[in-house]
C-alpha cells in the first residue's frame, strides 16, 4: 500500500484540476499530504517542481520526478494503481475515444468559460453562450454513447471522463448562475442533468468540488489581474 509521506499534491482549492487528481485519489483509496499553493505569491517548491507552466496541480510521488498537467497525473495514478477502481476503459479504442473527449473538454469546452468572461457587449456574450450550450449537446451526445444507459460515462460508476468533466461542476454552475443561462439544461442535456446529481453526491467528489467561495474568490483574482477586454 502506498504510504501517506510518499505523494504530496501540490493544489489550490478553486482549481478544477486540482480537483480532477483528488477525486481519482479518492477512489483510488490512495493517502497524500495535500499542499495548498498561493496562486498569488508561489512557492519555492511549486516553481522548481513545475518550472515551465509554474502551475498547480503537481504530484510529487517519493523521489521520482514531479508529475505536472493534471490528465498526465491522474493516468499516472491509474498505472501505478491499476487494481483499484479502474478508470480507463480496458479497450484501446474506448481509450482512444476518452483521451478524445477528455481533450475537447479542456481545450475546447471549459476554456469558453474563460472567454466568456473576458468577452465585452451582449452580442459577444451571446455568442459565447451559445457556443457553450453546442458545447454541451455534444457532451450529452457522447454521455449517451459511451455510458450505454448506464449511470456515468464509465458505466456503473465514475469512469476517466466522469472525472474530466465532473471536475468542473463547481465552475459549470457558478458560470451559468453569473451569466443568467443554463449550461446543462432539462431538455437540451437531461441525462447530463441526472449525471450531474451524481457527480455532487458521489463520495468521491462531494467534498472535493471546489465550494463556491473558493470559486468566487478565485474568479475575483482573475477579475484583478485578467480584467476584463
Amino acid at each position: 500500500m502506498t504510504k501517506k509521506s510518499e505523494i504530496k499534491l501540490l493544489g489550490a482549492a478553486s482549481s478544477p484540476y486540482v480537483n480532477r487528481v483528488q477525486i481519482v485519489l479518492n477512489l483510488k483509496s490512495i493517502e497524500y499530504e495535500y499542499v495548498e499553493e498561493n496562486l498569488a505569491c508561489k512557492s519555492e517548491l511549486l516553481l522548481t517542481s513545475n518550472p515551465i507552466h509554474e502551475k498547480v496541480p503537481v504530484l510529487l510521488h517519493a523521489n521520482k520526478p514531479p508529475i505536472c498537467e493534471s490528465l498526465f497525473i491522474i493516468e499516472y495514478l491509474d498505472e501505478i494503481k491499476p487494481d483499484v477502481h479502474r478508470l480507463l476503459p480496458s479497450s484501446p479504442v474506448e481509450r482512444a475515444h476518452s483521451r478524445f473527449w477528455a481533450n475537447y473538454i479542456d481545450n475546447k469546452f471549459y476554456p469558453l468559460y474563460e472567454e466568456l468572461r473576458i468577452t465585452k457587449g451582449t452580442e459577444g456574450k451571446e455568442e459565447i453562450k451559445k457556443q457553450i450550450i453546442e458545447g454541451s449537446m455534444l457532451l450529452e451526445e457522447a454521455f449517451v454513447k459511451t455510458s450505454k444507459g448506464k449511470a456515468y460515462f464509465g458505466g456503473d460508476d465514475l469512469g476517466y471522463l466522469d472525472v474530466v468533466l465532473g471536475c468542473f461542476l463547481a465552475w459549470t454552475k457558478f458560470v451559468a448562475k453569473h451569466n443568467e443561462f443554463n449550461i446543462f439544461d432539462e431538455v437540451r442535456t437531461p441525462r447530463l442533468v441526472e449525471w450531474a446529481k451524481r457527480i455532487w453526491s458521489h463520495e468521491a467528489c462531494k467534498d472535493t468540488i471546489a465550494k463556491n467561495e473558493y470559486v468566487l474568490g478565485f474568479y475575483m483574482l482573475l477579475q484583478k489581474y485578467r480584467p476584463l477586454g
